[in-house]
């Protein structure tokens, strides 16, 4: 979700409540648009982080130090020659715009008691940190807009301060909104077009609880559904009102997908995870986004290397398929030669076919001939095409084999790519695919120290099960960390990650245990967005690793089988 007026409100009601009476102690600009402002209030201290990055706005509260440029930026000079130890007095919200002004009350150099606003907003592209007087003058900002770059509105020293004129839009909080969303679009367009503060994700809610299709057209909903829509936007007012902000980040597949700084009920099959500080949600979301982020930035060269090969091997495949198809007509050559070996003197030259009958069958069959050669020359032809192309069966046997196993490989490094966390997870993968053929080589170039170790979870029942994240670490996790006894698991025809229950010796194994490292087989296989993944399972003695075959590949002859999810929410990660 975008940080609209609602997470806004939610991150302005926390700011006041920890905030107000506080002093400044300190302030620094870590970055060219984003401020790190130090409180302290009686025996606590409070890090105030506020960004005015246009992709990326953000204010919360954090306990993380960050490191100030060895010459301190004009604007923050002047925030600490006026704010220096002033007190906050007051944090507020104009309406539910995205937007928080912190008013705090100075001694000037004469000693008189003096007000300033230190004003975040944080509207995507136009965010800004804007400092003012008490008489709404600025003073200065983190970014100057002038008449060049914004003809709505200037950001300069000596220019009155406004919110740029909303009118179009209704505030929630005070009503006015109900004969004002009767639009020619989808009523949830409407909805965040209209009323200020609003998100499309947000907007999507709120139809959603009043059991009104989002996608219906505003002037096509009937009076019902607009007392629905009404209901769920007064009592998302009165949630607002009173404060009762629960602030919840939503998972995909292990991945941060959206947060709210409310429930939102539309999105189910999501992993929820509570939290009750919006600071902390917005710290570990955007934490979370940044790491993945980034993982997927560092792994584009290796993914490229293998898609492109994995491509490549597809069409491969796809042709020699065909061409394999097309020796299935050698047989066929092989009976018409044989025949005509047995026919042949009935036909004279210049004949265009025979007709004899075909011993294998017992049916009659026409070979179709070349008239301008005899019968035997004709034989001899098809048993030249029949030999051709048993010679192409007999290549394209073994070929197809080979392509086949080079893509599950490389479809294997593909997941392996997905599942990596940390770049020192895709050090083993580039090792593999340099092992492979796949990457050059550097022979000067230092060996790259490992540090990427399997993940390892644990049941409520206290068993350990682990999970390896690349081809390598499968096959170490398999044959030198696992033992006999110990039971294996894997998705049924897909890629994924070996998994290892570790049992002792005669232990009486529970089924929770079983279902549980089968959820972790779905989950870490390219299959895991299925509702239901079957998951074979074997003792770690009956998988074997064919000679010469490529890492991470096994077969087994003796296993069991069962159906699964994808959902380990109930599942102690330890160490990754």
């Amino acid at each position: 979700m975008a940080f609209d007026g609602i997470t806004t409100c939610s991150i302005t009601n926390e700011l006041a409540h920890k905030l107000i009476g506080g002093r400044i102690y300190k302030i620094i600009q870590p970055e060219k648009d984003a401020l790190l402002i130090t409180v302290r209030k009686e025996k606590d201290q409070f890090k105030v982080f506020l960004s005015a990055n246009p992709s990326l706005p953000l204010a919360y509260l954090t306990d993380r130090n960050l490191s100030a440029p060895q010459n301190a930026p004009a604007f923050t000079m002047l925030l600490r020659k006026h704010l220096a130890n002033g007190r906050i007095t007051d944090i507020t919200q104009p309406g539910l715009e995205r937007a928080i002004t912190i008013s705090i009350e100075h001694l000037d150099e004469m000693g008189d008691l003096c007000k300033k606003n230190l004003i975040i907003e944080l509207m995507g592209k136009h965010s800004n940190i804007i400092f003012t007087d008490s008489n709404g003058k600025i003073l200065d900002s983190i970014k100057h807009v002038s008449a060049i770059m914004s003809s709505v509105r200037e950001v300069l020293p000596g220019r009155e301060y406004f919110i740029p004129d909303a009118a179009e839009k209704s505030n929630l909080l005070s009503g006015d909104y109900k004969n004002k969303l009767s639009k020619p679009c989808e009523i949830f367009k409407a909805l965040y077009s209209g009323i200020t503060g609003f998100s499309p994700v947000l907007s999507q809610e709120i139809c959603y609880q009043a059991g009104v299709d989002a996608d219906k057209p505003a002037t096509a909903l009937s009076e019902d559904e607009w007392n629905k829509i009404f209901t769920q936007l007064d009592s998302l007012s009165e949630t607002i009102r009173s404060g009762s902000f629960k602030p919840v980040i939503y998972y995909k597949n292990g991945i941060p997908a959206e947060y709210s700084a409310i429930p939102l009920s539309s999105f189910l099959g999501y992993e929820a995870k509570q939290y009750d500080s919006i600071s902390a949600l917005l710290f570990d979301y955007y934490n979370e986004k940044e790491i993945y982020t980034r993982i997927r930035q560092r792994s584009t060269d290796l993914r490229r290397v293998v898609t492109t090969a994995y491509e490549r091997n597809i069409k491969k495949y796809d042709l020699q398929l065909k061409q394999l198809k097309d020796t299935e007509k050698k047989d066929k050559y092989r009976i018409y030669g044989e025949l005509l070996n047995t026919y042949g003197y009935s036909a004279s030259l210049g004949d265009k076919s025979i007709t004899c009958v075909n011993y294998y069958t017992n049916e009659e069959i026409t070979i179709p001939l070349d008239e301008t050669l005899t019968a035997t020359e004709n034989a001899k032809k098809y048993f030249d095409r029949y030999g051709k192309l048993k010679r192409t069966f007999e290549a394209l046997s073994e070929l197809t084999l080979q392509t086949k196993a080079e893509i599950d490989h490389l479809d294997s490094v593909l997941t392996s790519l997905d599942i990596a966390q940390a770049e020192e997870d895709l050090i083993q993968i580039r090792q593999e695919l340099v092992a492979s053929g796949y990457i050059k080589g550097k022979g000067n170039r230092k060996k790259e120290r490992i540090t990427s170790r399997p993940f390892h979870y644990v049941t409520d029942y206290g068993y350990d099960i682990y999970v390896g994240k690349n081809n390598l670490q499968n096959e170490a996790l398999t044959f030198d960390f696992a033992n006999g006894g110990d039971w294996w698991f894997h998705a049924k025809h897909a890629p994924g990650s070996h998994v290892i229950l570790k049992v002792k010796p005669g232990e009486d194994v529970p089924d929770q245990a079983f279902i549980d490292a089968a959820r972790l087989a779905a989950f870490y296989s390219k299959i895991k967005n299925q509702d239901k993944i079957e998951i074979d399972y074997t003792l770690k003695k009956n998988v074997k690793k064919p000679n010469g075959s490529a890492p991470g590949f096994v077969v087994y002859y003796t296993n069991y089988s069962l159906i699964t999810d994808s959902n380990i929410s109930n599942l102690t990660l330890v160490s990754q």
